[in-house]
């Protein structure tokens, strides 16, 4: 049986939905007993007391946001967010609500930045199945939609774990050992405090001109900037110089091994520390800390550097080094804690595993995330029929 297309506006009910049921972001909560929906990534912003906002009638509803294109189906009693949301929902004799919160998911709307974008969704027609068909497509949809939301709580549980494992190694140890107190905060009593630069050469690099084609063309050198340093253990480059770069432009070659410290940079950038696994040179905005001694071991000197974002971050902001910025010359003397060998191989091990369970963790999401779009996609242009499937009807 072939599909009607229905526009919209034509699909769609008024609902009792007002401005009474609006919250502004200023008066959002970290916690609250009634959840906040706004037009924000977040499926939930926050949340709220404000009884007298709350929406309980003509549930479930689906949210659009007009700036973000976010959508988002709503079954539950909430607070609405007030900035960019549009409530709507969809004509009970037409469709399952569902269903259409994912026919408007399959819909293109071009980004057209902090712009309005529902008038551009008015203008889209949806398929309308027999309600059997689009109950069972919804159940199909709503199943790989969980398995997705699945996978982004383990990450989101793991992140965790990391998180307050950093705080407490870096603070306790393995050992249950007694603490002392240090200028960096408690640390085990066992383990020395050591300035940065008597563990490691500290430098930093520079950028060849870029009108000069005799430092880019062609080159093989494997050179950094500061947008690497997101990745934590930097395997390749995506930009390279010439020997000439090199040799003109007096480039230190960063050995592998080495830890990589981001020294200016915009968002959340500065601060941030990597690994690099292979020889690189690196730009101006990045510093380097190439280990000389074996002391320690350069994967436990990343994981406490990323315990000491936040006061990098406000150390270069303070006065504790140029506005802005970080030096090299600060970074050498940059205390950090080394005990044992061994106690430094097991903390790094820990955390390398964590970081396995991580990555698989976002390998699967990415896949599931490609099958549902592929999914959704043909279900709704019926490429495929949701009784080609084979699922039982128990499994929506």
């Amino acid at each position: 049986m072939r599909w009607s297309f229905i526009d919209v506006p034509a699909a769609i009910e008024k609902t009792a939905v007002g401005k009474e049921n609006q919250i502004l972001s200023s008066e959002i909560e970290p916690s609250g007993r009634f959840p906040v929906v706004d037009q924000g990534q977040a499926f939930i912003a926050g949340y709220s007391n404000a009884e007298a906002r709350v929406i309980r009638d003509g549930l479930p509803l689906v949210i659009f946001g007009d700036h973000t294109r976010c959508l988002k189906y709503v079954d539950f009693p909430f607070i609405l967010g007030a900035d960019g949301t549009k409530v709507l929902k969809p004509r009970p004799d037409l469709f399952d609500a569902r269903f259409f919160y994912f026919a408007l998911l399959s819909l293109d709307i071009p980004n057209r930045g902090y712009n309005r974008h529902f008038t551009i969704l008015k203008e889209r027609k949806v398929p309308r199945p027999e309600k059997e068909e689009q109950q069972k497509i919804a159940g199909v949809l709503g199943l790989g939609q969980r398995a997705i939301e699945q996978q982004e709580r383990l990450i989101a549980l793991t992140t965790e774990l990391k998180k307050a494992l950093l705080h407490r190694l870096f603070t306790q140890g393995l050992r249950g050992e007694p603490q002392k107190q240090t200028e960096i905060g408690p640390v085990p009593e066992s383990w020395e405090l050591v300035p940065l630069g008597s563990l490691a050469k500290v430098g930093n690099g520079s950028t060849p001109k870029r009108d000069n084609e005799g430092y880019w063309k062609g080159g093989t050198i494997p050179w950094l900037n500061s947008a690497k340093i997101h990745e934590r253990f930097i395997t390749q480059a995506d930009q390279f110089v010439t020997d000439l770069a090199v040799k003109e432009c007096h480039l230190p070659r960063v050995k592998p091994g080495s830890l990589l410290v981001a020294i200016t940079g915009q968002g959340k950038t500065l601060g941030n520390t990597a690994l690099v696994s292979f020889e690189t040179c690196i730009n101006q905005h990045l510093a380097y800390a190439q280990f000389t001694t074996a002391r320690v071991i350069p994967e436990f000197v990343l994981w406490f550097m990323q315990t000491r974002y936040d006061h990098l971050r406000s150390i270069s902001q303070a006065g504790g080094s140029t506005k802005g910025a970080l030096t090299c010359g600060y970074l050498k003397t940059y205390p950090v804690p080394v005990p044992a060998l061994g106690e430094q191989r097991e903390i790094a091990d820990m955390f390398a595993a964590l970081d396995r369970k991580e990555k698989v963790h976002h390998r699967r999401c990415a896949s599931l995330t490609d099958l549902f779009r592929t999914l959704l996609h043909q279900l709704m242009t019926a490429q495929i029929r949701v009784h080609d499937l084979e699922l039982g009807i128990e499994q929506i």
